[in-house]
């Protein structure tokens, strides 16, 4: 079906069903029932998830893939990188080569800040803004050499989470970002502010709705990071408190022509039974409100064309 400018654009990820590389996030369903609900919902690709969920190598992935008819679009690499001056890069490049040969177009980076899960603050000094800096240059090097592109992850519980880090960040590197209306909101940065100022650096969106209240919450270490998610943190595009609509028409209005991937964060705390409504249906939702809400405010936008570039 033909969706406008958002055709061959969407894509899922696989912790919409709450497949995550955090320990102790939840269960785990296997990937041939997450591709085929993809497929069948009509994305067009995935992200790869954690680190040997979608196959052991990139054959397998490629395999695994081909079998459900979706491509691969890039992945989430964490990253430490304002710990040491020379940060050891090898576990990032053969994760990125991974990517890399598994048809992926996209390393989506994240200033990891160890391995405390995603409830830590961290604040940077000069040194380990400078420290930073450097070896994401170091890593975009090693992406680019690989065919890849780059884009810094703005995330909750990593180095770069706060708006102002956000604009640090703009303000001293030539980074790409990815934009995630989620984990900007969580930051306290309206994701209509980044489109507004620096749509032009934005390479690759994830698109989440989000519950400001337990946003708020989770912002002010009340709540866990997990126990938001758990709790509703992230709603179906259109039944949370931002303007969806408005970043992806801002977006395409500004040239954007990359990737909208559909990345609820969902955590399961039991397998599904076989009458129970599971992520699959959230997924639907957000679809429905992006082909029935986003794609007609698009008319008569100046867009980029659906190459994913």
């Amino acid at each position: 079906m033909d969706h406008g400018p958002l055709t061959g654009r969407v894509a899922g990820a696989p912790i919409s069903w709450g497949v995550c590389e955090a320990p102790g996030w939840g269960v785990e369903l296997p990937p041939s029932e997450v591709l085929a609900q993809m497929a069948a919902l009509g994305l067009a690709a995935t992200e790869l998830g954690p680190t040997g969920y979608l196959g052991p190598d990139p054959a397998s992935v490629r395999r695994t893939l081909a079998t459900h008819g979706l491509g691969l679009v890039g992945g989430f690499v964490p990253v430490a990188l304002h710990f040491a001056a020379e940060v050891d890069l090898a576990p990032t490049v053969a994760a990125m080569r991974t990517l890399a040969e598994a048809g992926a177009d996209v390393a989506v980076l994240a200033a990891d800040a160890g391995p405390t899960g995603y409830d830590r603050k961290v604040s940077l000094d000069d040194a380990e803004w400078a420290r930073l800096l450097h070896n994401l240059d170091r890593v975009r090097a090693e992406a680019s050499a690989l065919g890849l592109r780059t884009c810094l992850h703005p995330h909750v519980g990593t180095a770069i989470e706060s708006r102002d880090a956000v604009i640090r960040l703009l303000r001293d590197s030539d980074v790409g970002i990815c934009l995630d209306t989620g984990h900007l909101a969580i930051g306290g940065m309206d994701p209509m502010e980044l489109v507004a100022s620096a749509a032009g650096r934005i390479t690759h969106v994830h698109l989440k709705d989000v519950r400001l209240g337990t946003a708020k919450a989770v912002a002010e270490g009340a709540v866990s990071f997990l126990d938001g998610v758990r709790s509703g943190l992230f709603a179906p595009l259109g039944q949370g408190d931002l303007d969806i609509a408005g970043v992806v028409v801002g977006l395409e209005r500004a040239g954007f022509t990359g990737w909208y991937v559909l990345e609820q964060d969902t955590a399961l705390s039991a397998p599904l039974g076989e009458r129970e409504e599971g992520p699959e249906a959230d997924v639907r939702r957000s679809m429905e409100f992006l082909w029935e809400t986003v794609v007609p405010a698009l008319d008569g936008a100046d867009h980029g064309g659906p190459d994913g570039a």
